[in-house]
């Protein structure tokens, strides 16, 4: 019996350190280039000017002014 929680099979226990942390080291690498990709594409199709032109409006109405 292992502890709850924790997986207690061997075939994962006795697998070398370099196979099971190459998909780890990987992963963050994927996730920068997919957030790049987004960014890009949102750039491409105007949100920056559009996010701070309805924060502009969200903010004047706040104070009363807009």
């Amino acid at each position: 019996m292992g502890q709850p929680g924790f997986s207690t099979n061997d075939n994962e226990l006795n697998q070398p350190v370099k196979n099971r942390g190459k998909n780890i080291k990987m992963a963050p690498f994927i996730v920068i280039i997919l957030f790049l990709i987004l960014a890009m594409i949102g750039i491409g199709l105007g949100e920056p000017s559009q996010a701070l032109n309805q924060a502009t409006q969200i903010c004047l109405s706040c104070i009363g002014i807009g």
